[in-house]
């Protein structure tokens, strides 16, 4: 079939529109572009963070569990989701209930108990699991602990250093805050005056060294809506040039 002919008309309508940005479209675009790209590459590298932990993770659970030194470990990292276990004495005196967590939509806390290592004067924190709050958020529940030398077996874990915390935790006992908002490693080190060591052990399920509900996260938890996200940004990014390329083609005067 022949190409129907370009009119007159539709040679004229063509020729009289060139591109000349505008301040406004330019300067929106500007602004708006690095944004969106910023936005999706943030959300992009948390994936992949998380994806990178969970492979560790995995890997790591296949290796035989490991005796934690009596001795202050120097490299945690090396430790990172290694199984581990630990005889050693709760001391119940220096525990703290970590507050704002959740299990199966309800609130509760996370109670993390100092284990005295066995012929060592190093404490290791032993994170024994979720309880629920309860009906008074401001009533502190009370825990039971072992007495007496107790073996422990989990899973070491590294907490996070940088946290948002509104204020004073609002709670406290007689000469020790009982419960906190996070679990900062430097700061409960200073509070009690002894040396810990520099990870968590996330106790196993099936230990029954003093445990409560524990349905650890995975590492990759969110890790397709943080991918969902990144096409998003991009996606707006890519709309923005689009719409600045055609807000900016203009006729000739």
């Amino acid at each position: 079939m022949a190409t129907p002919p370009v009119s007159q008309e539709d040679k004229l309508s063509d020729s009289t529109r060139r591109f000349r940005p505008r301040l406004l479209p330019t300067l929106a675009a500007a602004l708006l572009l690095p944004l969106f790209i910023f936005a999706g590459n943030w959300q992009w590298n948390k994936a992949t963070i998380k994806g990178n932990l969970q492979r560790q993770l995995d890997m790591r659970a296949t290796e035989p569990a490991i005796q934690i030194p009596a001795a202050r470990v120097e490299d945690p990292q090396s430790l990172r989701y290694r199984k581990v276990v630990a005889q050693g004495n709760y001391e119940p005196q220096h525990q703290v209930l970590i507050a704002n967590r959740t299990l199966h939509e309800r609130a509760g806390y996370h109670v993390i108990t100092p284990l005295r290592l066995g012929g060592s004067e190093i404490r290791v924190l032993i994170n024994r699991g979720w309880i629920p709050a309860l009906a008074k958020y401001r009533d502190v529940p009370q825990v039971s602990t072992p007495a007496g030398m107790v073996e422990v077996s989990g899973t070491a874990a590294i907490p996070g250093t940088y946290f948002f915390t509104l204020g004073d935790d609002g709670y406290s006992t007689t000469g020790w805050h009982s419960v906190w908002q996070n679990l900062d490693l430097k700061r409960y080190s200073q509070a009690v005056g002894f040396q810990i060591q520099p990870f968590v052990v996330e106790l196993d399920p099936e230990s029954a060294a003093g445990g409560f509900a524990r349905e650890w996260r995975r590492p990759d938890e969110r890790l397709e809506s943080h991918l969902s996200y990144a096409f998003q940004w991009w996606s707006m990014a890519a709309t923005t040039i689009v719409l600045w390329l055609v807000l900016n083609f203009r006729r000739k005067s």
